[in-house]
């Protein structure tokens, strides 16, 4: 395989990405887009755009991903995209009958400069946009950010069009970050669990892990209802699950309907539950429950019992930067080295989060974020000293088969397994999820490597 040709020599690289640690915006606009009820995206650019966009997500859920385009042509290339995205919205609400239409841009339409606010603008005066309907955007150039980026700018996009000042309820606003729909549903669980009044937007549960009925849903019954989040900006606070991916929200809605934000880590692990389960204890004033506590309970048992597998083994992540945040700080609090850490979403506070969540403990470890951040530096990294475990998505398997190392799968996209839009991540439960995973992939390879003589039944 080509990558076994990668040396362990790194060479500065300044305007070359080699196999990136991330995918396009649009990606992540469409994926927060599918999270409103009776949302149907749409993608303004030519057809291979949401093609690429539709089949990645498609991949990833194992689910058929509804989407639009405003399939541009040479014509549209040179003369822009107006007239092309106002026949897609009039034909949209024609023959699909969404609620919302939700438009984000594409590489072309973002050279091209199309005014979208005023494309929407004049379909509603055409009448293209019936009563009762909306058309949202959101600007999503892929030639910047990532994946995370455009995901962040649908969100605020959210807020900008929808949500509306009036009388403070006692509701929380949760922008829960780019996770699994498993994971949202968690979130809803554990709000339940502490009797606190949520809206979680946006919200894929229920889109892209629906049950198999026998009949087509166009619009699956998930998504958070376009009332509820108009309704966000009567909440009391609003609280931004990873600040790269929710907090430009959070910030939008403190500015335009008054609404204090709070960001936190997601709470994937020990220590990040136990902020967003304590944040939501003080501002609902509510107590924990005993059945919470069990949860926590179950996860300390897990730690305690099987410390011994965890103690000092290297670890190599990549990914979103929100996920690698939480997740590096839960392997240092299991005495794990994550020592080589890779985002190529940019971001300049993120290598001050890393260093927080790696408490001074991790004194060796090498962290990038940016264009530069890719794969190919991290199997060099590999190459000079090789780590226990890789975690990251499906793109780290050829590391994997061509350095004999066990790779966890995690984030996005993971195209070559099931489980992950199902079995949540998040929480205490999902600490759990993580640890079982890890404990398999170790002791599998304990097993595999160990003598005859040294081969137990009990590990």
């Amino acid at each position: 395989m080509l990558l076994r040709h990668t040396t362990p020599h790194i060479q500065e690289r300044s305007a070359l990405t080699i196999n990136p640690a991330k995918t396009c915006q649009p990606i992540g606009a469409m994926y927060a887009a599918l999270g409103i009820h009776r949302c149907l995206p749409h993608s303004h650019g030519s057809q291979g755009c949401c093609s690429y966009h539709r089949s990645t997500l498609t991949r990833h859920y194992k689910e058929p991903v509804m989407a639009a385009t405003s399939s541009f042509t040479e014509g549209s290339s040179v003369f822009g995209g107006q007239s092309n995205l106002l026949q897609a919205i009039h034909n949209i609400f024609s023959i699909y009958e969404p609620d919302v239409i939700a438009v984000h841009t594409t590489c072309l339409s973002e050279t091209i400069g199309d005014d979208i606010p005023q494309i929407i603008a004049a379909a509603r005066d055409k009448k293209f946009i019936p009563e009762g309907k909306y058309v949202i955007h959101a600007n999503t150039p892929s030639y910047v950010g990532s994946h995370v980026t455009g995901f962040s700018n649908m969100v605020k996009g959210m807020v900008s069009y929808f949500s509306e000042p009036g009388p403070q309820t006692k509701t929380i606003n949760i922008i829960p970050g780019w996770v699994e729909p498993s994971d949202m549903r968690e979130i809803k669980r554990l709000c339940a669990m502490m009797g606190t009044k949520t809206i979680l937007f946006p919200d894929t549960s229920d889109v892209l892990d629906c049950p198999q009925t026998g009949t087509l849903e166009f619009y699956p019954k998930g998504g958070t209802p376009i009332a509820d989040i108009q309704r966000t900006g009567q909440s009391q606070m609003t609280l931004a699950l990873g600040r790269t991916a929710s907090l430009a929200a959070a910030r939008e809605l403190d500015t335009k309907c008054k609404v204090p934000c709070e960001a936190l880590e997601l709470p994937i692990g020990l220590r990040s539950t136990d902020r967003f389960i304590d944040t939501l204890r003080r501002v609902s004033r509510v107590d924990i429950p005993a059945s919470l506590e069990d949860e926590r309970g179950r996860l300390m048992d897990i730690i305690t019992d099987m410390h011994q597998y965890f103690y000092g083994k290297r670890v190599a992540l990549w990914g979103d930067p929100d996920q690698l945040v939480s997740l590096t700080e839960f392997l240092v609090d299991l005495d794990m080295r994550p020592v080589y850490i890779v985002t190529g979403t940019p971001g300049k506070k993120f290598l001050s989060r890393i260093e927080k969540a790696l408490q001074g403990k991790v004194p060796e470890a090498q962290v990038r974020e940016g264009a530069n951040a890719d794969m190919f530096l991290m199997h060099q990294w590999i190459k000079q000293e090789k780590v226990d475990l890789l975690i990251g998505n499906t793109y780290g398997k050829y590391i994997s088969r061509d350095e004999d190392i066990p790779l966890l799968r995690f984030g996005f996209p993971i195209l070559d397994r099931i489980g992950h839009s199902y079995f949540p991540t998040i929480g205490y439960t999902g600490a759990m999820r993580i640890l079982e995973k890890i404990l398999g992939l170790l002791m599998d390879r304990q097993d595999r490597d160990a003598p005859e003589e040294s081969f137990e039944l009990v590990m």
